[in-house]
């Protein structure tokens, strides 16, 4: 493995056009320092939908009607803009050269883009053949031009369709037969059937005593309890870890996101400061009942997701996918009349609890809950036309501190009566740190995040955008020997193999580097490398850590060309081969990633010349 840092860089202005786009599809250096609500700079901007007692939306304010707040304190709105949602104008990036990709995000410039998230990892069979034959529907009918992208969750987060206006396009991938949305089982989700079962073994074991209860009841209540809450705390985490993936995603990407969210069930809210405690509750005290189970995430952990959500400007809407919910107390009837009504108390409180968790998802972030509705397609319709029509105010908050600590943001329209829609705070994170706590410490390295690109670089994963660069991936030439040490880190990669050169360019302006006393600038920039087959199996993986001691005139350069990494890595002849490639960027936390995919027709055709 070879990780260098060079000066003159044999293909440096292929690698400058991959990463110089038009102004539209990714903001320039200068186009960075636009206001955005962002913990990291000094502007702070805010998104408020605005609606009446009807709840239609309300147009024609004007900046003066607003009154903002920090923690209490009014705060001086700079500056001012209407949204409409009127314009959408197409983007395409220019056409790469041979062999050259690029993770520059390809979205239509609009005021509001919109994620749909089909969540089967929260969500049981039966609704997500319900939720997807609405989805299918509303596509059917969907205005042509409004900007849709789609992602699906199970076991991990997977990009369907990347953003497009063309309702054609996104029917045809969730019909795809590989690689669409079907309705799938995992292990995590603990269903209404395998709750009445639960109920059922108890109250069978009961009957079979008489009514009275033993050592034996009391054990299988605690085993199923037990099991229920191991596979909640399955769910929090690999959820939370998905709505960073999506923000990663989303962070280059202009303008606002409304993220409408399909589930049976919201496992927690991803806002600690909702507890106000950095705890994440999987069940509350609800109703007099002890909470089915808590999760404790490290608070640093908790900050750097809503600090995610809130940089990529996502308002979140979750969706209700069971539409009008029931409870299923008349079936526990037929077993025990006195047990069901225990059983009918328990399952009204995890209603009444997801329903809360909806509530602070939607308030935390600016959208708006929806539920108790079978018109799914309606919901949808509904996300789409309350977040397209905002407005955005931007102060720079009177109080400068990155001291890690959640400001609360009030908005207000003092003169009427209306009901306002924003995300309710920030937490005032230094450039992606936790509070008192470096990226390249020994503690993110370790005990925190021993790789961070790890769940970054999952087959199928969406690629992250928070660090933009272009890579050339081709065979080198020549060839090694045969006899030649394989390039790479599996051991145990076997067969005809090709060896790739891959090249990265780092867009320079994405990478922190600190400016030292003797003028020169420092920083660190973790580079890594999975190659996948077609069903996700690890075939070999390369990998460095790039420090960087960089003196005033080779910063001069790399500021024109970018941060240049090589590599070389075996990859398996006689197979399709999908290379993920990822960035992190230790010193401020951010992250770029794109899979590459290197089809065996391709190999071929290069060994035949």
């Amino acid at each position: 493995m070879r990780l260098v840092f060079l000066l003159v860089f044999p293909i440096v202005m292929i690698f400058a056009f991959a990463v110089q786009t038009p102004a539209q599809t990714a903001p320039s250096p200068d186009q960075d320092q636009t206001p955005v609500f962002r913990a990291n700079a000094r502007a702070v901007l805010v998104d408020v939908v605005v609606t009446d007692n009807h709840g239609n939306l309300v147009s024609g304010l004007r900046q003066q009607d607003f009154k903002l707040t920090e923690n209490g304190k009014p705060e001086l709105v700079v500056f001012f803009e209407e949204h409409k949602g009127t314009q959408v104008i197409p983007i395409e990036l220019p056409k790469m050269p041979p062999h050259v990709f690029t993770n520059v995000p390809v979205a239509p410039q609009a005021d509001a883009l919109n994620v749909l998230l089909l969540d089967a990892l929260n969500t049981p069979q039966t609704d997500q053949s319900y939720v997807r034959a609405q989805a299918l529907e509303f596509l059917k009918t969907m205005k042509p031009g409004t900007p849709l992208a789609v992602f699906s969750l199970a076991t991990d987060l997977r990009l369907v369709q990347g953003f497009t206006g063309n309702p054609s396009t996104l029917l045809s991938s969730l019909q795809d037969k590989k690689n669409g949305v079907w309705p799938e089982t995992t292990a995590f989700l603990h269903t209404q059937t395998d709750d009445m079962d639960d109920r059922h073994q108890v109250i069978q074991r009961e009957i079979m005593l008489g009514g009275h209860t033993d050592a034996g009841v009391d054990a299988l209540k605690e085993h199923q309890q037990n099991e229920k809450a191991h596979q909640a705390i399955q769910r929090v985490a690999i959820t939370a870890e998905a709505l960073e993936s999506l923000a990663r995603y989303l962070a280059k990407i202009p303008g606002r996101k409304n993220l409408i969210w399909f589930a049976s069930r919201f496992p927690v809210a991803f806002f600690p400061v909702a507890n106000g405690n950095g705890t994440l509750p999987v069940g509350r005290k609800t109703g007099g009942l002890e909470p089915l189970a808590e999760v404790r995430l490290e608070s640093g952990k908790l900050k750097e997701t809503a600090d995610l959500l809130t940089v990529s400007r996502v308002a979140i809407y979750p969706v209700g996918a069971r539409g009008v919910e029931t409870t299923i107390s008349s079936q526990a009837q037929e077993w025990n009349g006195a047990s069901a009504g225990a059983g009918e108390t328990l399952e009204r409180a995890e209603i009444a609890d997801n329903y809360a968790t909806m509530r602070e998802l939607a308030s935390e972030t600016g959208g708006e809950m929806i539920s108790g509705t079978n018109e799914l397609g309606k919901a949808i319709s509904r996300a789409i036309d309350n977040g397209s029509h905002f407005y955005t105010l931007s102060y720079t908050p009177s109080n400068p501190a990155m001291d890690g600590q959640f400001r609360r943001i009030a908005v207000s329209i003092p003169e009427a009566k209306y009901t306002l829609a924003y995300r309710k705070g920030y937490y005032a994170l230094d450039s992606g740190r936790t509070q008192g706590e470096s990226k390249n410490s020994p503690q993110a390295k370790t005990s925190v995040t021993p790789n961070p690109l790890q769940s970054l670089l999952m087959h199928g994963a969406p690629s992250s955008t928070e660090v933009l660069y272009g890579a050339r991936v081709a065979p080198l030439d020549p060839q090694p020997k045969p006899n030649a040490a394989r390039a790479g880190k599996n051991a145990k990669l076997t067969g005809p193999t090709m060896r790739y050169a891959v090249d990265l360019m780092i867009r320079a302006t994405d990478v922190k580097l600190q400016l030292m006393a003797d003028h020169k600038r420092t920083g660190k920039v973790q580079v890594e490398l999975l190659a996948y087959d077609r069903d996700g199996h690890a075939l070999n993986w390369q990998g460095g850590t790039l420090a960087m001691n960089i003196a005033p005139d080779v910063y001069a350069a790399i500021q024109r060309s970018g941060v240049p990494a090589h590599f070389e890595i075996d990859l398996p002849s006689h197979k399709d081969v999908y290379l993920a490639t990822g960035v992190f960027d230790w010193e401020s936390g951010k992250a770029g990633t794109l899979e590459i995919p290197i089809p065996l027709v391709a190999i071929a055709i290069t060994q035949n010349h």
